[in-house]
């Protein structure tokens, strides 16, 4: 079992309980899932680009990335319906807890001038929804091998019903938030 997951369920759980007024278990907000997104612009004109981009996100996650097309077609960005320009992987279970250990405590330390992350990401409904500009953070990325540094999304999905509790839950595992 995860050292985040035992954490969670021995302490946290309680806590959040004593904190928030919860009178059961079941209604502290739990993790759901972390979804983990990348869109390449060039994968347009290039489609082998996105290749690569399976690879790394592939060893970031853990898990088999998917290729994901587009939805529409736009003609200002020479883009067509059903023509692949992005890869998505979404986490669940222990694969989930393990990528967010990883996240708080080898990614987001080696992420430069990082002064925390900003409170701005909760969606209303306790969601969490973050931004990398380098997928280089990650321990599991070799520097060599890099062609091209990408961002990432890395969207946290809670079963909280308010950002406040969302916030809450989030904090107490780790996340470093502004103050």
């Amino acid at each position: 079992m995860n050292r985040l997951k035992d954490k969670y369920s021995s302490e946290i759980v309680p806590e959040l309980m004593k904190k928030q007024g919860y009178k059961s278990s079941m209604q502290v907000p739990r993790l759901e899932k972390i979804v983990i997104s990348v869109c390449t612009g060039e994968a347009v004109q290039n489609p082998k680009v996105l290749n690569s981009v399976v690879d790394e996100i592939t060893a970031i996650a853990g898990q088999k990335a998917v290729i994901t097309k587009s939805k529409k077609a736009i003609s200002n960005f020479k883009l067509r319906k059903g023509l692949a320009i992005g890869v998505r992987v979404t986490l669940r279970r222990e694969k989930m807890w393990y990528f967010l250990d990883r996240l708080n405590n080898l990614a987001l330390p080696r992420v430069r001038d990082f002064r925390g992350l900003p409170s701005k990401g909760f969606d209303g409904r306790g969601n969490y929804n973050m931004g990398m500009k380098e997928q280089i953070v990650f321990p599991e990325i070799n520097y060599d091998r890099v062609d091209k540094v990408r961002g990432m999304n890395i969207t946290i999905c809670t079963t909280a019903k308010t950002d406040v509790e969302g916030r809450a839950l989030l904090e107490s595992l780790g996340m470093p938030f502004r103050k």
